[in-house]
């Protein structure tokens, strides 16, 4: 009996934890496992440990060790930069903007805030997923506590321009923050030189471990803390640190800076072979995103009059050890099966948004497994039109 290979290809949803990764963090179970705020000598070796993991991440994104404050995930640092800068600004601005593609981590807290009494702006976008600078420009005033556009959308992979962004956010007096779960890794990130103020990280996106994050506050910014407890994270983040999450996350984001350029090479060259073949070998194929400002590792397809069976297509391809997704992991956790916001903002009808499949790819995929899937999907796609 032939073995099925496993082909994973959703590494947007989540990625293998790197060995080299595990590595590091083992000793913070069993050796170095004391609770840094202890005054003996265990707290004070976690304590030493959790400061230059600090160090090391920051460096991964040029920015200073005193503004980084590591979280439990994305979710979480998109929740304190929104609602922490929100409340802190409140008694001077009630108005928000937000773009039409974000991560639920950033539109439900703006909705939140809405009925706190916030104004919320929601920025459209174009056809490819380009947030319309004009509207952000028309949009934003005096009364605008912060801006809060990702870097690269994590179902179509399209990559804002945050130098833009931020120069207009700044000349306005206006702070902004930006979702990086997705590019940290893939896009060069130099917080030294970049116009944000927050930006949000995470380590499982980028082969570390789950259940930790960060948020880059840039020093001035003042912000509500969210939890209440012991003071940590200078006050902004109380609850004891996740110190083995810290010390994979670091490791994490440093494997990508050091591998960064052979990497993104490699990545990108096999995006644009399933990119290139899909469309090619199978004529009902319609990219979703931007053609070139895209991850180097996202591919998201649509298939003209084929978009109701795209959960047939999905199971088909897991029956020959393919994953692949639909579009965010996220939206799996809603209560019924609603069209994707950000293809519904690219301008897709409902049907084509509840039809795209997300091909994500990762540092541990192979030529083989891109191979293999090519050679599966179009033998998918024909059982799917004839049925």
């Amino acid at each position: 009996m032939s073995v099925v290979p496993a082909v994973y290809l959703d590494n947007s949803a989540t990625t293998l934890v790197d060995p080299r990764v595990l590595v590091d963090m083992q000793d913070s179970y069993t050796i170095s496992f004391g609770n840094p705020s202890s005054l003996h000598g265990f707290g004070r070796v976690a304590k030493e440990i959790l400061e230059t993991s600090r160090s090391r991440l920051a460096q991964s994104i040029s920015a200073r060790k005193d503004e980084v404050i590591f979280t439990s995930g994305g979710t979480e640092s998109n929740n304190l930069a929104l609602k922490g800068v929100a409340l802190a600004n409140r008694k001077q601005k009630n108005h928000i903007i937000v773009s039409g593609i974000e991560h639920d981590s950033v539109l439900k807290p703006a909705g939140w805030l809405s009925g706190m009494g916030f104004e919320i702006t929601y920025l459209p976008v174009d056809s490819e997923g380009l947030v319309e600078m004009e509207a952000l420009e028309n949009s934003i005033t005096s009364q605008t506590a912060i801006v809060s556009i990702m870097h690269a959308n994590n179902e179509i992979g399209t990559i804002q321009p945050l130098d833009e962004i931020g120069k207009i956010c700044h000349e306005n007096d206006t702070i902004f923050h930006s979702d990086a779960c997705q590019s940290l890794g893939k896009v060069k990130i130099d917080l030294s030189r970049m116009p944000v103020d927050l930006l949000s990280v995470n380590a499982h996106k980028i082969y570390g471990p789950k259940g930790i994050g960060a948020l880059y506050i840039r020093d001035g910014i003042k912000i509500e803390p969210l939890q209440h407890g012991g003071g940590h994270e200078r006050g902004i983040r109380s609850s004891t640190e996740n110190i083995p999450g810290i010390v994979g996350f670091a490791k994490a984001a440093e494997l990508c800076v050091s591998e960064f350029e052979s990497e993104v090479k490699r990545e990108t060259d096999l995006r644009d072979q399933i990119i290139t073949q899909i469309t090619e070998r199978i004529p009902p194929a319609y990219i979703n995103g931007h053609r070139t400002k895209r991850l180097c590792n996202n591919a998201n397809f649509g298939f003209k009059g084929l978009e109701g069976e795209a959960p047939r297509i999905l199971f088909a391809l897991d029956d020959l050890g393919i994953a692949v997704s639909s579009g965010s992991a996220c939206s799996a956790n809603a209560s019924e099966n609603q069209p994707s916001h950000v293809l519904t903002a690219l301008g897709r009808n409902p049907v084509e948004a509840r039809g795209a499949m997300r091909i994500t790819l990762g540092r541990f995929t192979t030529n083989r497994d891109v191979e293999y899937f090519l050679d599966c999907l179009p033998d998918v796609i024909n059982q799917c039109t004839s049925f």
